[in-house]
């Protein structure tokens, strides 16, 4: 709280005053970042065809430019932060977390649907493991070719019929 204070140019009292703990202040941090990432999936939901393999090849498409054009690209900043607060599974970041994740299923259903793409639900659910292992392991390798690898293997699973 010392840094956060310095930096804002604030004693940390009046740091404190506005936020009762290092976890509150966190959760209104990981709010606002929500806002923002609602704010980015708005922007991806304006520029995604309907057509189902189009859809895919701009879902990727667009996470691979947002890492390509984004100085320090960090990937997911709510993921990482869940993975640092692994061994604390009561922690309100992980709940704010949670709900932003579900937001881009439940999104991905709806779109999936519109696009006629059988079982959407189960379909947004694996298509989340692949944005999110695209999103990690573009971070670890610094590579965006892995999103070219998941818009593949997410354009596989929305021509299945069933299953």
């Amino acid at each position: 709280m010392d840094g956060i204070a310095a930096r804002a140019g604030l004693t940390k009292r009046t740091v404190y005053s506005y936020f009762r703990s290092k976890d509150d202040l966190l959760a209104a941090v990981l709010v606002y970042y929500h806002g923002l990432a609602t704010a980015r999936l708005q922007r991806i939901d304006d520029r995604l065809p309907v057509d189902r393999d189009e859809m895919i090849a701009s879902l990727f498409g667009q996470l691979a430019s947002w890492a390509s054009a984004t100085p320090r690209w960090t990937g997911s900043g709510l993921t990482r932060l869940v993975v640092e607060l692994a061994d604390m599974p009561g922690h309100p970041a992980r709940a704010i977390a949670r709900k932003a994740k579900a937001t881009v299923e439940i999104w991905l259903t709806e779109r999936l649907g519109a696009a006629r793409v059988a079982l959407p639900a189960k379909r947004a659910r694996e298509l989340m493991l692949l944005v999110e292992g695209a999103m990690t392991l573009m971070l670890i390798h610094g590579d965006r070719s892995y999103a070219d690898a998941a818009a593949e293997a997410a354009r596989r699973l929305v021509r299945q019929r069933s299953s």
